[in-house]
This record gives C-alpha cells, structure tokens and sequence, in this order.
C-alpha cells in the first residue's frame, strides 16, 4: 500500500489526514526533504499560496518538491492547485509548472463569498467519482486555460474544477473539508496503479 505525504507546512493538512484515514490510505505529514522522499505521493493542501511559497523557500523544500513532482503524483487543492500551475494571475506569482494549466486567484470571489455545491463529474468520469460531489470553495482560484494534455474530470459553471495530467491532479474547491472521501480514494488509487506502471520499467 503506497504512503501519500501531506506537506503540512500551512493550511489545512489535518482535513487531508483525516480524510486519506477515511479512504483506507495511509497517509503522513511530511515538512522535510526526507520525509518528502519517503512517500510515494504527495498532497498539497489549501492556504495562502504566497506564504506556502516562503515557507518552501525558508525550509528549503523548492527543489526537493520540483524534484518530486517530475517523478511522483502530487494532488494539490486551491492554493496546492495555484502552485501546481504553469500560469498563475491576480497577481501573478512563480509556481512550480506542473501542469499546463492557468489560474487567477481568488477568481471565485473573497472569504464571504465562499459556497459549498454539488458537482456532477463530466461524461466518462461518473462511472469512477460517482455523482454528487460536495464542494467547498473558500477563496478559490479559477482554472481559466488548460492545455491539451490536460484531462477536465469536474466543471462548476463551465469552468474546470478538477484536472489531470499525467500522474498529477489539481482541484480549485476543498474535497477534505466534505465528508465525502471519494477523490481522495481515487487518487490513492491512481498512485498504486502510477507505483505498479513505474516498478515494472
């Protein structure tokens, strides 16, 4: 059974464990390169994403998380979603350019305009998330632009909320924050089948 890191550097880390505990997924904090190195795929939660930033840079973590990245899946939600992008506006700010994707910012509006919904994944992808996802949005980025190796598995109002690409995922809202702990079984699923495809090569 593979071991998903939590980066609990800021943000809401604690939901993260909890809800890979309710998915039968064992899970761990991880604040250094070597625990980072010890997982088998990392989860990058929401918070503040310039502040997250700082801290990757004063614990000196920047490198150790490209490095992971080129090489293991990572899940990033809201702020973990702005720093997975390869364009990031409202102000812009560096990232790490995981995915071919643009963001803006707090493009769903501040803290009062924070929503839960019900997200219905797009055709194909029911047959895995099911139906009915609850969505916490706090301070969400919009995923305005995806490139053409980016798979859409969830929209709110035609805009993408849930992405793929490759061995990453990204999603603007806060599935940790639900009770429901489906994408996180999905995505623990993706990194035993990601750990299955890489060890036999």
């Amino acid at each position: 059974m593979p071991t998903i890191g939590v980066l609990a550097l800021q943000g809401d880390f604690e939901a993260h464990l909890a809800m890979l505990r309710e998915a039968g997924a064992p899970g761990c904090e991880v604040r250094t390169a070597q625990a980072m190195e010890a997982v088998d795929a990392l989860i990058i939660p929401g918070g503040e994403s310039t502040t997250m930033l700082r801290l990757l840079r004063r614990e000196h973590l920047w490198n150790a998380l490209a490095q992971f990245g080129a090489r293991k899946p990572i899940f990033g939600t809201c702020a973990g979603a702005i720093l997975m992008a390869n364009e990031v506006s409202h102000p812009q700010q560096e990232s790490f350019a995981m995915m071919d994707i643009a963001v803006v910012r707090n493009g769903y509006g501040r803290q009062l305009d924070s929503r839960i919904v019900l997200l219905h994944p797009e055709p194909g992808h029911d047959a895995i998330l099911g139906t009915n996802l609850e969505a916490v949005f706090i301070r969400a980025p919009i995923i305005s632009r995806v490139g053409p190796e980016v798979e859409v598995l969830v929209r709110y109002n035609g805009d993408p909320v849930l992405v793929r690409q490759g061995h990453h995922l990204a999603a603007s809202f806060h599935p940790e924050l639900t009770t429901d702990h489906r994408i996180h079984a999905w995505f623990a699923a993706s990194v035993r089948k990601h750990n299955s495809v890489t060890n036999s090569l």
